[in-house]
């Protein structure tokens, strides 16, 4: 099933590479904390490969990590990926296939790029697949919460101009989906966790500005084609500043990032115990009573 159109993706990637440095604070954002998360894990990875690279701030920091030998960056935009090839191995290539041999790589990471994809768990698995045992997934992406107050607001002005509504901002992961989107791609001792980046703006027109600076505007197939007009654009902006406005007059825009770690099974990784094979009581290591429940296992 076909959700996004990639292709306009790649369009709207390449028009905005020319002035993205003004509107790289949220990648860049992602990227520090993607690598903060990185330091917690205790190994070296040989082969990398960084999907939806961009601007290049998820591998400046893999580098400077000192745990990534040799990373090859890739970013669907061609002109990305040969900005990037200035730096060391680059490639341009769709997330949603993977022009990579199995058992090749020995980590994946990527900040703001899988929520594109249409088929999540298809390209999930096509990681593992590429993943060596005991392969490392870390990625970011954007989760089902972001920009609720910009899909509300234009929900009630299109509703007061039109007297309809369409798709004006896209669907997105949620969160209590993402672990078992790992468990279904096949991934070994898979976390989930997430965080809230705030930003604040003068008007909705300046939020919309910065996603279309970004390359992050609306890429829903069935989304309304035609040019918004100026009484939906004023209905939005207003709607925005009525419901959510603060006392200063700007307005808060939520991006919901979640982080989402896996391993490719390998044999040597860690597994949960057979039920009822435990050789000590927890009440005995609480210092507590045991209190039986009349029920034996299994009945």
């Amino acid at each position: 099933m076909r959700v996004f159109d990639r292709s306009l993706l790649r369009r709207r990637r390449e028009r905005a590479q020319g002035g993205y440095g003004d509107f790289a604070f949220l990648e860049e954002e992602v990227a520090d904390r993607l690598a903060e998360r990185l330091e917690d894990i205790r190994r070296r990875f040989p082969l990398a490969l960084e999907i939806g690279a961009r601007s290049g701030a998820l591998g400046r920091a893999l580098r400077a990590s000192g745990k990534v030998d040799t990373l090859i960056q890739s970013d669907l935009a061609p002109s990305w990926a040969a900005a990037r090839a200035a730096e060391g191995s680059a490639l341009a290539l769709d997330e949603e296939f993977l022009p990579i041999a199995d058992g090749s790589l020995d980590a994946v990471f990527g900040a703001l790029s899988l929520h594109w994809v249409n088929d999540l768990p298809g390209a999930l698995a096509q990681i593992r697949r590429a993943l060596k045992p005991d392969g490392l997934l870390l990625v970011a992406l954007l989760g089902g919460e972001t920009l609720v107050e910009l899909r509300d607001a234009f929900a009630e002005a299109e509703v007061a101009v039109t007297g309809g509504l369409s798709p004006r901002v896209s669907p997105f992961a949620d969160l209590r989906d993402a672990g078992g989107l790992l468990q279904r791609a096949g991934f070994a001792l898979p976390v989930v966790d997430a965080d809230t980046i705030t930003v604040t703006y003068d008007s909705a027109l300046h939020l919309m500005r910065d996603l279309r600076g970004m390359g992050e505007t609306n890429l829903v197939l069935e989304r309304h084609k035609a040019p918004m007009t100026r009484a939906l654009l004023g209905g939005v902006a207003q709607a925005y500043a009525e419901r959510f406005g603060g006392e200063d007059g700007r307005i808060p825009a939520r991006f919901q990032i979640l982080y989402l770690t896996g391993w490719a099974p390998a044999a040597s990784q860690p597994k949960p115990l057979r039920p009822g094979s435990a050789t000590s009581r927890l009440a005995s290591a609480l210092g507590g009573t045991e209190t039986g429940t009349g029920e034996t296992p299994g009945g």
